[in-house]
């Protein structure tokens, strides 16, 4: 398993401007560009999928994915998305139908680039409590959106993505190593896999494990690494994990509690090479608490009471 906890390099991407690698987009950068993803995805996505796609039309360099927000795990670019959402939700351009689900509305379909800029000033003014509390005037789809009260919640809040996940995160980040060893291979056994085992070392950069995993009336080894990471794990971690497998097996799955820079996405999945399965921080929250592995759930019910007035007329 690999633990590496330490601020995110800094050093420029091939290809990209030294001064872009410098500067992680703001909301005000990111209000276009995720509506324009929503668009791209067919007007409904999940968190994880407009993430990908804003990265991907915006080309943002590994370095700029990989600042973190405070001491991670969450990057620079995933938090100011989530108030991005916030945003965009106060002009009522985009709703949540479910958790970590987003839909352009109607008004969102008419919104125009720059309209972004008024979006932005309006919600800056509700939040300071300066913002008009009637309903706008002008022919610009934002201009007319209902006014609304500035949330109170943090975006995570705004998005249905609850708290459970960051405690759970800080605590697999205090496990000593070899406990969340134990816990991956405790995972991937729950998750179909056997004769799952670890076999590698802490901090060897190499495979931790292997376990076969069974498909109906196939069964194949997958090799499969840790990296106990806050900060993004970046293409060249994906290819050193590929070297590691070359000649012992075809099939890798990489393990992170961070997330994966877009451009390790696009080499794990690289023509003309063995593909890597990955799992980021949040599929792992998922996955432990799918699998009950020290992560409980309640269910609370929760009544909807509509009164039938014609039933009250009839009598």
């Amino acid at each position: 398993m690999t633990t590496a906890e330490g601020d995110p390099a800094t050093a420029g991407s091939e290809g990209m401007p030294a001064d872009r690698d410098r500067t992680v987009p703001r909301v005000r950068d990111l209000t276009w560009p995720t509506l324009c993803a929503l668009q791209t995805l067919g007007r409904e996505a999940a968190n994880a999928e407009i993430y990908e796609e804003v990265v991907r039309r915006e080309g943002y360099s590994e370095t700029q994915q990989s600042a973190l927000h405070k001491d991670g795990p969450q990057t620079m670019i995933d938090y100011r998305l989530g108030w991005t959402r916030t945003v965009l939700r106060f002009g009522g351009l985009i709703d949540s139908s479910r958790a970590g689900r987003w839909t352009i509305t109607e008004l969102g379909a008419g919104a125009r680039q720059e309209d972004m800029q008024a979006l932005q000033r309006r919600y800056n003014d509700e939040r300071r409590g300066n913002g008009p509390r009637r309903r706008g005037s002008g022919n610009s789809p934002v201009n007319d959106a209902t006014q609304v009260s500035a949330p109170e919640e943090p975006p995570e809040a705004q998005d249905g993505e609850p708290d459970w996940r960051t405690v759970l995160l800080e605590t697999l980040f205090a496990m000593k190593p070899d406990a969340f060893e134990r816990l991956a291979e405790r995972l991937l056994r729950a998750a179909g896999f056997v004769n799952t085992q670890v076999t590698g070392k802490s901090g060897d950069g190499g495979i931790d494990g292997v376990g076969v995993y069974r498909l109906s009336l196939l069964s194949f080894p997958v090799f499969f690494q840790c990296k106990r990471y806050r900060k993004s794990v970046r293409a060249p971690e994906v290819r050193d994990f590929r070297g590691a497998m070359a000649g012992r097996g075809d099939k890798g799955l990489l393990i992170t509690t961070s997330s994966f820079t877009q451009q390790a996405r696009d080499e794990a999945t690289r023509d003309g090479t063995k593909p890597i399965d990955l799992i980021d921080g949040e599929q792992l929250c998922d996955l432990i608490k799918q699998h009950g592995l020290g992560v409980e759930t309640r269910v609370r019910q929760v009544e909807d009471v509509s009164v039938d007035r014609t039933y009250f007329e009839k009598l």
